[in-house]
């Protein structure tokens, strides 16, 4: 429920019987005593009253106001900076992991590459056992094959030799 305020009736009041007549033919500046009496009290009545009813009040709820938007900015400074730390916490952590991931990466590629070339090398002495082993057997047939050749071809030419000339070689 809202109270009817009495200042603003004063003031009516005030404004209603301090009114100069409309009739007033001369123009008169200075205001009749009792008029200036009554303005006065009507002053003093009302600037208490009206400084108790409105004004402080009004320069209360601005003042709680001010204040209001004053925290507010000072909590939206320290969220931002807060945000700012947590930005820079993150990137540093990013930055951490990458740096980690990298390290593991390269390791990972180094240690891929050296049991590739252990691999390799393996392979490559492997094949070059083989291969030896391969040219001594191919050798060794070689040297047998030479060798039973060079036993027939006596026997083949002796008789190569008989069936051209017709006749037997002593």
């Amino acid at each position: 429920m809202i109270r009817p305020q009495p200042a603003p009736l004063l003031v009516l009041a005030a404004a209603l019987l301090g009114a100069a007549p409309a009739h007033a033919a001369a123009l008169d500046l200075m205001p009749d005593p009792t008029r200036r009496i009554f303005l006065l009290v009507l002053f003093v009545i009302l600037v208490p009253l009206l400084n108790g009813l409105l004004f402080k009040p009004l320069l209360a709820v601005l003042e709680e106001r001010r204040r209001r938007i004053e925290g507010a900015r000072a909590r939206a400074a320290q969220l931002a900076s807060d945000a700012a730390a947590l930005a820079t916490k993150h990137d540093e952590a990013l930055h951490a992991a990458r740096a980690r991931f990298n390290g593991d990466r390269t390791r990972t590629l180094e240690e891929a590459r050296a049991a590739h070339q252990a691999a390799l090398s393996e392979a490559r002495r492997q094949a070059e056992q083989e291969l030896t082993a391969t040219r001594a057997q191919v050798g060794s047939a070689l040297d047998a094959a030479r060798a039973q050749l060079r036993a027939e071809a006596e026997p083949l030419a002796r008789h190569v030799a008989e069936r051209l000339l017709g006749r037997g070689l002593a």
